[in-house]
């Protein structure tokens, strides 16, 4: 009923990622094997930590829900894109639409407030190496975990509850191959002005707040490691936080890159491209990253491996 007294239309079409035909099977085939890579990826991970006492740390606590958000992620956009490069018409309900754009506004901010608590935590331990378990104590680490995903759950009820508010005419095909904000208020035959002004303030106040706790948190750990011997303390500030920074640069990277103001059709298109990375390849590649190059994930998965065999 609501979706009939808001709007006239009651399904959108989805343009996808490419409108050209002879690419739709290829690109079938490359996202469905990214999506099988991911699920295991992220579920082995959460798997290994949940079943190794020597990873029950801060570090792994804060990974292991990285790791939960990158695979509930996952299944939000990509199932659907796969049936769109296979169907004749890739067509979304408005029901779908919405739930769609909640659940990737709640993942999205989440995993910026994790990535931020996981900052904080590299600096406890580089900088406050003989405090790091009274600091970073189950409660707060429960604390900063419960925080990032209200503050991600508020977030996403905004901009949704928002959303329905505005009314859709005639126009339905949505530029992108999800539904994203900007591309559906592109469709609105209502004032948006409510809309953008939270979207500002919403992103705004995630990207300030983030990337402000995130380059302070490092600020630290440099200045630390400048005052340690340079092989033991680049050696450590590395193995410690080199994860999380190629994690943190390919996840805001591609992020700020996909919402830069696009003023032409090939400014979408790229748009489109670069969402592909923080939606879809980051979570991907976050546990290729924290495990192929980290020791205790490593044994970890050879103690796991011994007790199957045995």
């Amino acid at each position: 009923m609501a979706v009939e007294k808001n709007s006239s239309v009651v399904e959108f079409l989805l343009v996808g990622l490419s409108e050209q035909p002879e690419l739709q099977l290829p690109l079938f085939f490359l996202f469905l094997v990214n999506y099988v890579v991911t699920v295991l990826g992220n579920l082995s991970l959460v798997t290994l930590i949940c079943l190794n006492l020597h990873l029950h740390t801060p570090m792994y606590f804060f990974l292991c829900n990285l790791s939960i958000i990158d695979f509930c992620y996952s299944f939000v956009f990509t199932p659907k894109m796969l049936m769109g490069f296979i169907s004749e018409s890739n067509i979304i309900s408005f029901p779908e639409c919405m739930a769609q754009l909640f659940f990737f506004c709640f993942f999205v901010n989440s995993e910026c407030y994790v990535l931020t608590a996981m900052a904080y935590d590299r600096y406890v331990a580089i900088c406050k190496p003989l405090k790091y378990t009274i600091v970073m104590s189950p409660k707060v680490c429960f604390l900063l975990m419960s925080g990032s995903y209200l503050m991600g759950f508020s977030g996403a009820m905004v901009h949704t509850g928002l959303m329905l508010r505005l009314t859709f005419c005639d126009s339905k095909t949505i530029n992108h191959y999800m539904c994203d904000i900007f591309p559906l208020l592109q469709l609105s035959c209502s004032s948006t002005y409510a809309n953008e002004l939270a979207s500002s303030v919403i992103v705004g106040t995630v990207i300030i707040a983030s990337s402000l706790i995130i380059l302070v948190s490092y600020a630290f750990i440099l200045f630390n490691v400048i005052h340690m011997s340079p092989a033991k303390g680049w050696s450590k500030a590395i193995r410690t936080c080199g994860s999380h920074i190629i994690t943190v640069g390919l996840f805001y990277g591609s992020g700020l890159l996909a919402y830069v103001k696009p003023s032409s059709a090939e400014s979408f298109s790229q748009g489109r491209i670069f969402s592909v990375f923080y939606t879809i390849v980051v979570p991907m590649l976050n546990p290729l990253i924290y495990s192929l190059r980290n020791k205790d994930v490593k044994l970890a998965l050879k103690k796991t491996l011994k007790r199957i065999t045995n």
